[in-house]
């Protein structure tokens, strides 16, 4: 199995150099060791996500219907909790499920309510809400002990379900984790401009990866955020934990990550900085290191228990 897992890995390895540092907050094996072990040869990268799993949807009372996408697989299975507004069929995601798929473990991917192919109204979203979105889908559809990967806001989720549910969350990846990120910034806003928002209910907050220049995001929904806040104090979970980020990001300063990894109580934390990535994180040698962050959890959790 051991053998199988390696050589699926070693088709990812990157033609170029990596330009990342890892910065290890505890004594633990990390990626340094599954690196040096994969041979230098070129990538056979997958030409297109192409997508094998159909179309569910998981019914809750009183809540609006979760729309998902599900592999079956083995233990520990990988959960993605996309960012604000994203859905479930971007890059990241499709390139972890083909990655989940190709070494037999099971992968979710789903969309918030109010997005996507999910029910509900967009502009009625909140932060508590799309965390009980994420807890449904680890109480109603994961099965077994399971690895978050959480993209920029999905990273500051990925941390409250860690916190509600330390019995069936073995591990956190955070991508460009955004923990608290949405109401420091506007806090950091002009008194004149944050009494502007709260009279129209919206800010429309600037932002190149929106086609519209900006993302429009409800007044309400940033003041519901700031009860979830969480690096004001210790964060309590112990979990080993992978947050990437980038250093060219220009929506949650890559120090985010740095915070969130002294907030946090757990000893197995690496922060791994990659100098020329932006906010996103998609580009092929970002999703090689995404992949083999995955893959090393995936062993060193089978060494834990076996």
């Amino acid at each position: 199995m051991a053998v199988a897992r390696f050589a699926a890995v070693a088709a990812w390895v990157p033609c170029r150099s990596w330009g990342w540092a890892a910065v290890p907050f505890g004594p633990h094996r990390g990626l340094s060791v599954l690196l040096a072990q994969i041979p230098q040869r070129a990538p056979r990268w997958l030409p297109a996500c192409r997508q094998k799993t159909s179309l569910s949807f998981l019914n809750r009372p009183d809540l609006p219907n979760l729309a998902y996408k599900k592999l079956k697989g083995k233990s520990p299975g990988i959960i993605f909790i996309p960012g604000y507004l994203s859905y479930m069929n971007g890059t990241k995601a499709l390139a972890i499920e083909e990655f989940c798929k190709s070494l037999g473990h099971a992968c979710i991917r789903f969309d918030y309510s109010g997005v996507g192919s999910s029910d509900g109204n967009s502009e009625e979203s909140t932060l508590g809400k799309w965390r009980k979105d994420v807890l449904s889908i680890i109480d109603d559809l994961a099965d077994g002990p399971q690895i978050l990967v959480g993209s920029s806001l999905g990273g500051w989720l990925m941390l409250h379900a860690a916190i509600a549910r330390p019995e069936k969350v073995v591990a956190l990846i955070g991508v460009a984790t955004a923990a608290d990120t949405l109401v420091t910034k506007f806090n950091q806003l002009p008194v004149e401009l944050k009494k502007e928002v709260e009279m129209k209910g919206v800010w429309s907050m600037p932002s190149k990866y929106s086609e519209e220049g900006v993302y429009n995001v409800q007044y309400s929904f940033i003041k519901e955020a700031e009860h979830h806040c969480l690096l004001h104090s210790p964060i309590p979970v112990n979990c080993p934990i992978r947050l990437l980020h980038g250093m060219k990001d220009d929506i949650v300063p890559w120090h985010t990550s740095m915070q969130v990894a002294d907030r946090v109580l757990s000893t197995d934390v690496d922060v791994i900085l990659r100098k020329h990535s932006d906010h996103r994180m998609r580009e092929k040698a970002d999703i090689q290191l995404l992949v083999y962050t995955i893959d090393d959890l995936i062993d060193k959790l089978s060494t834990i228990v076996n």
